[in-house]
Formats: C-alpha cells, sequence, structure tokens
C-alpha cells in the first residue's frame, strides 16, 4: 500500500478525500491541530468516522487510517513524522481558513499558511514524496473582473490576507519545485459545499438560521455570483491528479512565461464546478430544499468580498478529464439531509 499524508484530514475536504483514500486500498496519515476555529465536536466526529471506515473497509483491512493530533507549525514533529514514514504523497489541506477573519486574526494566517505551509515544503525537500499536492484558492483572483477565471490570468490583486497567503504558497511551491526538483501542484479550490461541511461557510449558516427562525445576512443585497462546487466532484479531480506527476513543461517559454505551468515540475489547476449561479437563486433552492423561507437582512459588500467567481477548468479537464457531475440540487439535498441527521433540528 502507498503511503499518503494528509494534512488537514480534519478539517471539510481532509475528511472526504482520507475516506476515498482509505476505500481505494491507500494506507493514509491524517494530521490536524482540532483547533477552535469553528465546531470541535464536528471536527472530532470527522476523525472518529475516518477511523470506523478504516476499520469496516473489507478491501484493505484495519489499519489503513492513523490519525495524529499535530499542529503544522511544529516543525519538529513534522520531520519526525515524515522521516519515519517517508510518505509516497504528501497532500497538504491544512490551513486557517475564512476571508472575514482574516481581517480579526491576522497573526493566525500567518502561522498557518506561511509558516505551516514552510514547514511543509522543507519536510518535503528533506523526505521527497512523489508527488506534493497543495491547497490554493479562488481568492487568490482577487480584484480580477474577468470570468471564467483563468489559470494564466495575473493573480497580484488580492483583496484579502487570506488570499495574499494563498498567492504567496502558489509562488513559495514554484521555487521549492524549481530548486529541489520536489513535484508540485497546487489546486485552487471554488467554494467547496457539502455533507459534513463547515460552519463558518455561507451555505452551511444560512441553513442553521433557517431552522433556528432566524434572519439571514445577505451581503451586496444579494448581487453577487458563486462557483458552488459539490465535495465529491473535489474528491474526484484530486484523486484523478494524485499519481499524474508533475515533470515540468519542456515548451515552457521564459520569454513568454504562462503562470499555471512551469520547466520546473510544478502546475495549477482551478478546480470548481464551472458554473456559476446567482446567490439569491442558491438561497431559494437552499429555501425548497429545507422546505421553509429564510427570513432576510440585506447589506452591503463586505471588506475582502468579491462580486464572483467562475472557474474556467479547461485545463484540468484536458489533463485528467476533470467533469463535476453533481447538480447544486442534489448536492444541496445530501447536505440538508446530512444536517438533519447530525444536527437533528426540532422541525
Amino acid at each position: 500500500m502507498k503511503k499518503i499524508l494528509v494534512t488537514g484530514s480534519a478539517g471539510f475536504i481532509g475528511y472526504h478525500l482520507s475516506a476515498r483514500l482509505i476505500s481505494l486500498g491507500y494506507k493514509v496519515t491524517g494530521i490536524d491541530s482540532v483547533n477552535d476555529y469553528y465546531d470541535v465536536k464536528l471536527k472530532e466526529a470527522r476523525i472518529d468516522d475516518l477511523i470506523r471506515k478504516a476499520r469496516s473497509s473489507t478491501s484493505v483491512g484495519n489499519s489503513d487510517f492513523f490519525f495524529h493530533r499535530l499542529n503544522i507549525i511544529d516543525k519538529s514533529a513534522i520531520f519526525e513524522l515524515c522521516s519515519v514514514e517517508h510518505f509516497d504523497f504528501i497532500i497538504h489541506l491544512a490551513a486557517q481558513a475564512g476571508v472575514r477573519y482574516s481581517l480579526e486574526n491576522p497573526q493566525s494566517y500567518i502561522d498557518s499558511n506561511l509558516i505551516g505551509f514552510m514547514n511543509i515544503l522543507e519536510a518535503c525537500r528533506a523526505y521527497p514524496p512523489q508527488h506534493l499536492i497543495f491547497a490554493s484558492s479562488s481568492s487568490v483572483y482577487g480584484l480580477n473582473s474577468h470570468v471564467p477565471f483563468s489559470v494564466n490570468q495575473n493573480t497580484d490583486h488580492p483583496v484579502s490576507l487570506y488570499a495574499a497567503t494563498k498567492k504567496a504558497n502558489e509562488v513559495i511551491a514554484h521555487s521549492y519545485a524549481h530548486l529541489f526538483n520536489i513535484p508540485v501542484t497546487g489546486l485552487r479550490f471554488f467554494t467547496v459545499y457539502g455533507p459534513w461541511g463547515r460552519p463558518d461557510m455561507a451555505y452551511f449558516g444560512f441553513t442553521r438560521k433557517i431552522y433556528e427562525g432566524k434572519p439571514i445576512e445577505i451581503f451586496n443585497n444579494g448581487n453577487l455570483k458563486r462557483d458552488f462546487t459539490y465535495i465529491d466532484d473535489i474528491v474526484n479531480g484530486i484523486v484523478a491528479l494524485l499519481e499524474k506527476i508533475p515533470r515540468g513543461n519542456p515548451l515552457f517559454d521564459p520569454a513568454d512565461p504562462e503562470s499555471s505551468t512551469s520547466s520546473a515540475p510544478y502546475q495549477i489547476f482551478n478546480i470548481g464546478n464551472n458554473k456559476p449561479i446567482d446567490l439569491m437563486e442558491f438561497i431559494a433552492i437552499l429555501e425548497k430544499t429545507i422546505g421553509i423561507k429564510a427570513k432576510k437582512v440585506y447589506k452591503p459588500m463586505q471588506a475582502g468580498d468579491v462580486f464572483a467567481t467562475h472557474a474556467d477548468i479547461d485545463s484540468l479537464t484536458d489533463f485528467v478529464g476533470f467533469k463535476p457531475v453533481t447538480s447544486l440540487q442534489d448536492g444541496l439535498r445530501n447536505f440538508v439531509e446530512w444536517y438533519r441527521d447530525y444536527y437533528k433540528p426540532p422541525f
């Protein structure tokens, strides 16, 4: 069995990805600090569920998921783990998430997203995996208003510290790929949603407040578009990329460089649904799925937010055949069913 390290395995995407990798027969090691940015009990429930899945898997036995409560800021602990395991693949998802929270607690973004990321890269330098995949974000497009967002467009104007740290991750990762021949793939995620999701995400908060009879806050008076991407589609894309190891683009032209590829073993992809939807339409589908009309409070645009996101996924489709298949109606239905089962609202 090939060994995979998934950082942020108690997080939303990390949980789903780890579950898929377990089912495919990989030996998965998960690490997470399990901090209190949002509900710790939800994170612990994800970990418990992964342990149950590993134990019940008939295809790969009883010991295919190992969890370590470990903060990526702890360089010595990261190095010790990598020196013992010598991972075949590292999928780095651990980060301080959230655009709005970066206005309140900027230091946590520097610690996790810059220092923590650097520790992962240094561990890859010392104990090279076959492939490092890391999470970037659609937030890197910032003030760019040309949609759909292409991986070859400019990303030099972030509008939040969170976005700036993700942009920094991309360029630092490229330097390590170039200097130390570490095969690296970065993924710009677009508004991922689904069961076991993050409570700080809008769709999750909307659902909770609708059930509680509380008003939902709608920013920019609802004049927003988002490229909502279902979690299973995201996981499909990551798994398809896992063993597609970048070797460097022999046609890379330094005189006319593309930002998505390099002469180094480095590549960047958008991973999204490629079907942006108006926020008000999204809310209407959520209301219909829940069966309750939301109380709405309209507010102006928030600092650090963007008007629209729309992923151009042509390069990822060409490379691994990535094609999202989950409709928003089906995805929200799956989420609401999970929410009802997990939180058991009174109606």
